[in-house]
Formats: C-alpha cells, sequence, structure tokens
C-alpha cells in the first residue's frame, strides 16, 4: 500500500493526489481523521479513512481488488456506490450571496451561475471518479440567457397573448438544454467524461407537467419528483455503470417538509440546503449495467 496515491476531501473539496507516506502526516497532525473520506485507485468508492483497514489502525492492508480492476460488486447488485457530496456552510453562504446579487443585476447572471457551478461540482464525490469538475463555459450560457431575454421584450411589445403563452415553453427548453449541457461538460482529473443527457424534451416538458398537476394531491408530487429523478439518471449515457437514483416518495416528502418548515427561519437555510444535497446524493448509486434499483 506504499506505492498508492490518495485523496481526502477536506471543508468540502478534494485534496490531493498524495503519496502514503504524506497521508499519514496528515492523519499524525490531525489533518486527517477517522471521519474524514479518502479514496484511492482501487476502492470502489469514498470511504471514511477510519474504515479503511490498515490505514489508521496499522492493519495488514485493505481487501485485495478483483482481477480486471473493476469495482467489486457489492449487495444489492450495484458495482459503484453512492455519490456523495460536502461542503462548508461558510462557503456556501457567501458563494450563494454572490449568486443572488448577480441575479439581481441581471448581466451577470451566466458567469455566476457558471462560477457557482464549476465550485458545486467539485464538492460531489463519485467513486472511482476522483477530482470531479466542471467544463462549461459562460458564454454557451450567455448565448441562452440573453437570447430569451431579446425574445420576451419582442414578444412584450407585439401584444398578442398566445406569443407571450408560448414563451412558457420556450422557458423549459432552456431548462432541458442547461441539463445537457451540465452533464456534457463534466470532467474528472482533468478529462472530460464523455457523457451525455438523451431525454427529450417533450419527456422533460410532461414530468414537469405532471409535477404540477400532482401538486393538487398535496403530497402526490412528491413520488413525482422522485419518478422525475430516476427518468433524468437513468437517461444519463456514457457511463460504464447506470446511474440509478434509490430514494422514495415518502423520504422526499417528509424531508422537504421539514426543510421547508426550518427555511421560514431564514437562518437554518444553509444546513437544510446541505442536508438535502447529502441525502440527494446518498440515494445517487452507480450499478452494474442491468441490475435494477429497489424502488
Amino acid at each position: 500500500m506504499s506505492n498508492r496515491s490518495w485523496f481526502f476531501a477536506s471543508q468540502g473539496k478534494q485534496q490531493g493526489p498524495y503519496p502514503e507516506a504524506q497521508l499519514r502526516e496528515f492523519i499524525a497532525n490531525g489533518t486527517v481523521t477517522a471521519e474524514t473520506l479518502v479514496w484511492s485507485e482501487g476502492m470502489a468508492g469514498w470511504e471514511k479513512a477510519g474504515d479503511v483497514p490498515g490505514l489508521l489502525a496499522g492493519a495488514s492492508g485493505p481487501p485485495s481488488i478483483a482481477q480486471g480492476g473493476g469495482p467489486p460488486v457489492i449487495a444489492g447488485g450495484y458495482g459503484g456506490g453512492a455519490l456523495s457530496i460536502d461542503f462548508g456552510i461558510l462557503e456556501f453562504t457567501w458563494r450563494s450571496i454572490v449568486v443572488l446579487i448577480g441575479l439581481l443585476f441581471i448581466i451577470p447572471t451566466p458567469w455566476v451561475l457558471v462560477w457557482y457551478l464549476k465550485w458545486i461540482v467539485t464538492c460531489v464525490h463519485v467513486p472511482g471518479r476522483p477530482n470531479l469538475t466542471f467544463t462549461g463555459s459562460a458564454s454557451t450560457v450567455a448565448v441562452w440567457y440573453f437570447g430569451s431575454i431579446v425574445l420576451a421584450i419582442a414578444v412584450a411589445l407585439t401584444g398578442v397573448q398566445w406569443l407571450n403563452n408560448l414563451m412558457s415553453i420556450v422557458q423549459f427548453v432552456l431548462y432541458w438544454l442547461l441539463i445537457k449541457w451540465l452533464v456534457a461538460n463534466l470532467a474528472s482529473g482533468g478529462q472530460p467524461l464523455g457523457l451525455s443527457f438523451s431525454g427529450s424534451f417533450w419527456a422533460y416538458l410532461g414530468w414537469n407537467i405532471l409535477v404540477v398537476l400532482a401538486i393538487i394531491t398535496i403530497i402526490g408530487w412528491a413520488w413525482v419528483e422522485v419518478a422525475q429523478l430516476r427518468w433524468l439518471c437513468r437517461n444519463i449515457q456514457g457511463t460504464r455503470r447506470e446511474v440509478v437514483f434509490t430514494g422514495t416518495g415518502l423520504e422526499f416528502l417528509w424531508r422537504s417538509i421539514v426543510a421547508v418548515l426550518a427555511c421560514l427561519f431564514i437562518i437554518p437555510i444553509p444546513w437544510m440546503y446541505r442536508w438535502m444535497m447529502r441525502w440527494l446524493a446518498s440515494q445517487t448509486v452507480l450499478a452494474e449495467r442491468g441490475t435494477q434499483a429497489n424502488a
């Protein structure tokens, strides 16, 4: 294990790679603790340092890796494990304030949006994919964003009602394009992942209409949201493993209610946001192709 390079998560950011000797120095001085998430080539996913055999306790070493270099298949048929996300509350707060200011001034919106995405993506830990980054350019968003503003102004000047209604469709087109753009610009270790989103616009529009209609059921929207998340994950293409969302509608419902009630007090907002993001990430699993997640 002495020749391995290691990554670890600190304050929501991935650090490394470091040789094992340096990692042990971090352990000795308290920078890396038993609760710190670590990853090294051959591991199925990020694990707490205290759960890695031999890393903290001086045991003989981790279990052997299966031949072929692929991650072992764990219970339930999942071959990669769940995603995770972590970030500091203070950093999230000031970055969110900057984004809100950018949105208020309208023109900076594409730039602050990309700036924020580049940060939040680095906070996501994907099994077997260290140093996740986002490579999208603000110029792409700027074209869509300012184009939609010009179109909205032109439609408003015409005074034609049905054209105003058509602008709602245009907004959904932009959201759909943003999803495709976001997925296509994910990279790991400086190399593009080559992912794509294959879900059609009309299916995306249908899901959103269904969510709106489900609101009249008071609680049914949570199950529809979960179903939509599963559809979104299912349409991420270009991965060796399948992306599966395993959360349930009931879990989504009660967590959303708690988060909304807490956010009414304003101050808990960053904590609630991180709490929900951590849950959503933990329910997003990389599974071997052909396996089915339990609903």
